[in-house]
């Protein structure tokens, strides 16, 4: 079975976990994962690594994602999405276009967001979801997100629809909750179609029934979503002692401290390594290729 990464079309209705199931018996290969868990609502790009590529799923945490949502105004809901209980209702008219452009501004660069309730945070080791569920008392810290691009494509009866670019760890349910808050109108999301994941693209996306026809031909060398960490072509002579885990010392180079680095060796990707300035060496972090 070939190694690397699918650039999987999650439809709505199935489960991240769902996916990777699929993704398993069409593939008839054990060893699969995903990286960025979509609401089963939702649809659209979902990383899934196969076979040696699922080591590599890690270096996908920090890539920015994009969405295409559509936000509903007049209701908000305990879980962010129009799938929840309502919690709160307006039949207010809609807002005019200098507050809904007021409120998108405040949900774009680096903002403190609190994700839903119903979320896959984790509060002392569990999901707050899971809290939520059992009706036990759920108190969600901020975090900080940074939200690159925020445009409103189209207004419509009773909401709008959104394209956004953000980093990770950012819910796409609390800005629509949020723009809402800041509207003075309670809002929802409607609908969350996930266009992009660092190098993944929709354009380029295999629905399930595409990835039964294609089998291993929709697999493609893990490298290829891998741009966003810097390369380093390690020496001819020092090939083998970095695959047997040993550093390079290296003073031509210079990278951040701790810094992930794209390994090559003779124009194959080895894996990935990590540069220590300490001692201004990089490190064999994950082996791909030995």
């Amino acid at each position: 079975m070939k190694d690397g990464f699918i650039n999987f079309l999650k439809p709505p209705g199935m489960t991240s976990h769902d996916a990777v199931g699929y993704v398993r018996r069409i593939m008839k290969v054990k060893r699969v994962g995903h990286a960025g868990t979509l609401d089963p609502g939702a649809a659209g790009v979902l990383p899934v690594a196969v076979g040696r590529a699922a080591r590599l799923i890690e270096y996908l945490d920090e890539v920015s994602k994009s969405y295409r949502a559509e936000l509903l105004f007049g209701i908000e809901t305990d879980s962010g999405d129009d799938l929840g209980e309502v919690v709160e209702r307006s039949d207010a008219p809609m807002p005019d276009d200098e507050a809904i452009q007021k409120a998108v501004l405040s949900q774009t660069g680096t903002i403190d967001q609190i994700p839903p309730v119903y979320s896959a945070v984790k509060i002392n080791g569990r999901r707050a979801c899971d809290l939520a569920r059992r009706h036990l008392s759920v108190e969600i810290p901020s975090r900080q997100v940074t939200i690159y691009r925020l445009d409103v494509l189209a207004k419509r009866d009773r909401g709008l629809l959104l394209d956004i670019d953000c980093s990770k760890g950012t819910y796409i349910r609390s800005i629509c909750r949020d723009i809402g808050r800041a509207a003075g109108i309670p809002a929802a999301m409607a609908f969350l179609l996930r266009t992009r994941v660092g190098a993944f693209q929709l354009k380029d996306a295999v629905t399930p029934e595409e990835l039964e026809k294609l089998g291993e031909a929709a697999v493609r060398a893990p490298e290829a979503y891998l741009q966003h960490l810097e390369r380093y072509d390690v020496p001819v002579h020092r090939i083998a002692a970095m695959q047997n885990g040993l550093p390079n010392h290296d003073k031509s180079v210079k990278f951040s401290d701790m810094q992930r680095l794209r390994l090559y060796g003779e124009n194959n990707f080895l894996g990935i390594g990590k540069y220590h300035a300490e001692d201004e060496s990089v490190y064999p972090d994950k082996i791909y290729r030995a």
